[in-house]
Formats: structure tokens, sequence, C-alpha cells
């Protein structure tokens, strides 16, 4: 396992905050605070025509107040960042670190300039994995592991309807300007899946499943999502991350010590059978997180860990058939609560 330079960890901690700055400084509007449940979240208001527009800002934070607190200072300092972060992406290159491919990174683009990571949400699946490589310090390894023509997006239900805020422009309108056609579902006039022509890309939607596994409806992202059991914990308390594309873009993923443990429940569930070659995949990702983190983060692994293991036998038998597979791994699991 190698890692990164102390410089290019130091640039891309950088890019991010950067990225962070940026995303607020260009929504307009008067900072207000909301109460939606038991949580409160941040919005920018602004007049639009004879009513009141609330474009969401992120969740109620230290972080996110002390960006409010600076947001004039932010919108005046703008052009001074944007060729700060055209440096550091330079640096990054230079630095040997994984770029985001242009197909992959002209839709991620698209989607963010349309609010899809504002509004929550988070990249999940192998290109998930491709961006843990800034955020561990570690080159990822070339090959199979790595290797995805899918984007998957996924968000709570539950957040999507608290929000009532939307993507703009509609995320069906961006991929078609995209050249996307929707795929056609079991239940009609319902879309969750888009394929790009040509370049074999493929964006899902997915949400989190608390038994049956249905299509349901994300209001805020303007798309239908595939019910999924277990992807809640996969999902729980995303981090930033910045795609190495262009000046950077800033993305939502899973946390890596959650989506390590998730996928060792997933190669075990998979319909296709826990020997299939994506049950490989999964497998081989896990032990590569599991791994880097033992080292360097061993109390957020052993959390996640027993977090998953605390929720019921089914989470418990699954992962326990993954590590059946992965004695390594699963000694490293067993040292961490040593």
């Amino acid at each position: 396992m190698t890692p990164l330079s102390s410089i290019a960890m130091s640039a891309y901690t950088d890019l991010v905050r950067l990225l962070k700055d940026d995303a607020l400084s260009g929504v307009e509007g008067k900072p207000t605070l909301k109460e939606r449940g038991d949580k409160a979240y941040w919005y920018a208001a602004r007049r639009v025509g004879t009513e009141m527009r609330f474009i969401y800002i992120g969740e109620n934070s230290d972080e996110t107040r002390a960006r409010i607190e600076r947001i004039e200072e932010l919108r005046a300092t703008a052009k001074d960042r944007q060729a700060e972060r055209s440096r550091l992406v330079r640096l990054l290159r230079a630095e040997g670190m994984t770029p985001t491919d242009r197909a992959t990174g002209s839709i991620l683009s698209a989607m963010a300039g349309a609010g899809t990571f504002r509004l929550g949400g988070t990249i999940v699946g192998t290109n998930a994995f491709r961006l843990y490589e800034g955020e561990l310090g570690v080159r990822l390894p070339l090959g199979g592991m790595a290797n995805t023509g899918d984007i998957d997006i996924a968000q709570f239900e539950k957040l999507s309807v608290a929000l009532q805020d939307q993507a703009d422009p509609g995320l069906a309108e961006t991929f078609a300007a995209l050249k996307f056609d929707p795929l056609p579902a079991l239940d009609q006039g319902r879309t969750w899946r888009w394929a790009q022509g040509g370049s074999g890309q493929l964006v899902e939607f997915l949400t989190p499943a608390f038994g049956d596994e249905t299509i349901r409806d994300l209001p805020a992202l303007g798309v239908n999502a595939q019910g999924l059991n277990y992807l809640n914990f996969l999902i729980a308390e995303p981090i930033h991350a910045a795609a190495i594309y262009r000046s950077g873009i800033l993305v939502q993923v899973p946390r890596p010590e959650r989506y390590a443990i998730h996928k060792l429940i997933i190669a075990d569930r998979r319909r296709d059978g826990a020997g299939s070659l994506k049950s490989a995949k999964d497998r081989e990702q896990a032990a590569f997180l599991i791994e880097a983190m033992a080292e360097d983060r061993p109390d957020d692994l052993a959390q996640a860990y027993a977090t998953a293991l605390e929720v019921g036998p089914r989470w418990r038998a699954h992962i326990d058939n993954s590590l059946k597979r992965m004695p390594e791994t699963k000694s490293i699991l067993e040292s961490l609560g040593a």
C-alpha cells in the first residue's frame, strides 16, 4: 500500500476546503435557519417574483455557521479561489493522484451544478471508492476493483422530502442535455436509471429501504430511486470529497469505514451469489479499505464494525459469511478490540 506524499495530502485538504467555500459563496440570498423535525438546516432566502425561494445550504453545524459568518468575504475572494483550485489540481496530478476520467467528470460536474450533492445526494459504489484516495492518503490499486462505468447516487427519502428544495435544472433535463436516455422500469413512468448512448455510462438512483425494496420518490432531486436494504448504514453521516477534474468538483461520499463494512454485507447478499465477480470485487474493496484504515483510523473502523454487528443477526450473518472468505481481513477487524 503506497502512501500519498505529504504535499499531496495538504493540497487535497486545501482543495476540499476551497470547494466548500465556493459552494456557499455562490448561493445568493440571506442565510436563514429553519427547523425540520429534530434537525435544523440553513437556507439562502431570496425573492423570486412575488414568492420567497429558499435554497438549501446545509445542515446546521459549527462548520456551516463559521462559513456563513464569512459569506461576504467568501464572495469577494471567489476569483482568487478559482485560480488557487486550478493550481492545486495541477499539483495533485503531478503528485500522481488519480484524476476522474473525462466522461465521469463531465457528468459529476453537471450534477453538482444542478445541486445534486448540495441537496444530500451521495455517490456510492466504485466511484465513491475511487474518491477515497485523497481522504485516506493512499494510492488506489490499479485493476478491476477500481473500474466501473456506473455512477450510483443515493439519498435518504425523508431528507429529500424535508428539504423542500429542488435541483435546478432538474436532473431529467440535465441528463437530456448530456444525451442520457431513461431506461424503462417495471413501474411505468418511474425512472431511476439513465444510460448515455455511446459511452456506456449508467447513472442509477438509490434510497434506503427497510423491508420492501420498492421504487420511491426523491422530490429534491426530481427522480425516482430503487429502495435497498442496508443502504441506510452506508450513507449515514456522509463526507465531502473532491473529484480531480478541471478545477475540482465538490461531491459527497459515504464515510470510508462504513463503505468497507457495507461491502462485507453486500458481498454476501448479492442475488448472483457470494462467489460472483461482483461479490469478489466487494470483498477486494473492503479488504483494501480495512487494511488502510486499521493503521491510521482504527477507532473509526472499530466503531463502524461494532455498529453493524449490533444491528441484528442478519447483519452479523452477512458479515461473518464474507469474512470466512477473508481470513486476513477478519484478523485485522478482530484485533481492533484488543
